[in-house]
């Protein structure tokens, strides 16, 4: 008699999910460069973000045979299709989730690239990083923007990534639960320095890159793009690090104080004193400045506290919410 535990095969759901406003042109060479079959994913399904656009993106995308359309009501940007994308996706029982954009920038050939890792359960989130010096419509700007972009990335994520704006990424199910994003600009740098900060494996994976079919729309101009990035990247530093930048900023204010102090006390002793009054005050100044900066660092950091505790509850209804629409047996 055979003893043996019956083995059960675990169904893997991938869901690839575009993000589109007015994407009726580029959308068919999207949908029809995605592979119908992965090794190692049973089911394969797409979804597409309408985000209020006011061509014909969403009948388009039916006409195509897209397993899922979510409209938006009106044009909420990338950040937000992007998180509508997710939760839809999520709520729907994927276990693997692919993001890509509805202007055709990335081949769909590489999505399987992107969920190996995944499957292999070496990474909670891949991330497809393109050729950037070798993208011929990229100007010299731009490369060094993107260069720039992913370094501070690296920086404060401490994950070692080539192409932090790429939007080409595979998701597990598990780091979709945790991630919990605020941005309304794009997700790309949020997702990642989030990532590093809770210790997911993240990796990177080389892809390749389709020719241009139209203008980006994100990037207005290149000033917007580094206001938006800049004040992006700083929001996120200040969410998780917020006693060590004010504690940093205290500690110039405190130094330059004290600098000042000592000056002062050097000539009051040699008899100088009344010509350096300014000094004094000016040191009084600075070390207020510093010292309130300490508290406000402070009160940062249990607020900080306090938002992990929400995050993890937030964590929790969105398994127990998600989770019971999941099919049995997955």
């Amino acid at each position: 008699m055979n003893t043996e535990p019956e083995q059960t095969h675990t169904t893997v759901k991938l869901i690839i999910q575009i993000p589109c406003f007015n994407e009726a042109e580029t959308l068919p060479a999207v949908i029809h460069d995605l592979p119908s079959a992965i090794p190692g994913v049973d089911v394969i399904e797409t979804l597409v973000v309408d985000d209020g656009s006011f061509d014909n993106t969403g009948d388009v995308a039916r006409s195509l045979g897209v397993n899922h359309v979510v409209r938006l009501p009106r044009n909420l940007g990338l950040a937000r299709a992007f998180r509508a994308g997710i939760e839809a996706c999520l709520a729907l029982g994927a276990d693997v989730v692919v993001n890509t954009d509805g202007d055709n920038q990335y081949c769909g050939a590489d999505v399987p690239k992107l969920v190996e890792p995944i499957l292999a359960g070496t990474a909670e989130m891949v991330v497809g990083e393109r050729p950037i010096e070798s993208i011929a419509h990229f100007s010299a700007l731009k490369k060094l923007l993107e260069r720039a972009g992913s370094g501070v990335v690296r920086r404060l994520s401490g994950l070692p990534m080539r192409d932090a704006p790429s939007g080409f990424r595979a998701f597990a199910r598990s780091a979709l639960m945790r991630l919990n994003l605020q941005t309304e600009y794009s997700h790309t740098l949020e997702t990642l320095i989030q990532a590093g900060r809770m210790k997911m494996a993240v990796v990177g994976v080389p892809i390749a890159t389709n020719r241009r079919l139209r203008e980006s729309r994100l990037m207005r101009s290149t000033t917007s793009y580094i206001s938006y990035s800049a004040a992006t990247v700083l929001r996120v530093w200040l969410k998780y690090s917020a006693l060590r930048v004010f504690l940093g900023v205290a500690a110039v204010f405190i130094a330059g104080g004290l600098a000042l102090g000592i000056r002062f006390l050097y000539f009051f002793s040699v008899g100088q004193g009344q010509g350096h009054i300014q000094s004094l005050i000016l040191t009084a100044v600075l070390l207020f400045i510093g010292f309130q900066l300490v508290v406000l660092g402070l009160l940062a950091d249990l607020i900080s506290t306090n938002r992990r505790m929400l995050e993890e509850i937030s964590d929790m209804l969105r398994h127990i919410r998600h989770d019971q629409a999941r099919p049995q047996g997955r």
